[in-house]
């Protein structure tokens, strides 16, 4: 299956707002977001969050948590999860040090790309953000050791709501530049039914 790698370079698609900049990507509805950074010569300072400016670009739900995972080596890999209606997420995600390949997967009834995945670089050099909304599984593999990621969600967590995806499953085709035997994950996210098992979730 196909992905989309992004960069932070702009796209007559984009759209604005305040400080802010949307990308579409090859599957409506996730965004790469680029926040506008003002640096001088203590360094640098950007707003990584507007309600007013996130609803203008079309991202309206309330985040109610922030999260915070530090991954201390390379190929750490987290998903692919998501949580079952209705407690499904959407999540904001950012970088706040390192870098990683961070994977949505369409799980969406019905969709037109259902299975298929946008994957982009975030890293604390490019500052950008993704913006998966609920419906998609999502997952990051760390590029660089002691990787720090930020994310807010649209609700909390609900063990009961818990799922996931097989991050190796070979029909979804994600090139997550880790060797399967090299990656580092949780017991957990080892046992995840892949794609042809999971049936209609959202």
């Amino acid at each position: 299956m196909p992905d989309e790698k992004t960069g932070p370079s702009s796209s007559p698609e984009a759209a604005r707002a305040g400080n802010f900049e949307a990308r579409p990507l090859a599957i409506p509805g996730p965004l790469l977001i680029a926040a506008r950074r003002f640096g001088d010569a203590r360094g640098v300072f950007a707003e990584t969050y507007s309600r007013r400016d996130f609803a203008a670009l079309g991202i309206a739900e309330e985040f109610v948590q922030d999260n915070h995972s530090v991954s201390t080596s390379i190929g750490t890999l987290r998903g692919l999860h998501f949580q079952l209606p209705p407690r499904a997420q959407a999540k904001l995600v950012r970088v706040l040090r390192g870098r990683v390949l961070d994977v949505a997967v369409d799980l969406r009834p019905g969709s037109p790309t259902h299975g298929r995945h946008i994957a982009a670089e975030l890293s604390a050099e490019n500052g950008l953000m993704l913006y998966v909304p609920v419906g998609f599984a999502h997952g990051f593999v760390t590029r660089e050791a002691n990787t720090e990621v930020a994310y807010k969600v649209t609700d909390t967590y609900a063990p009961d709501c818990d799922r996931g995806l097989a991050w190796d499953d070979p029909a979804l085709g994600i090139a997550w530049g880790v060797a399967p035997d090299a990656a580092i994950l949780s017991d957990k996210d080892r046992r995840w039914p892949r794609l042809a098992e999971l049936g209609a979730v959202f």
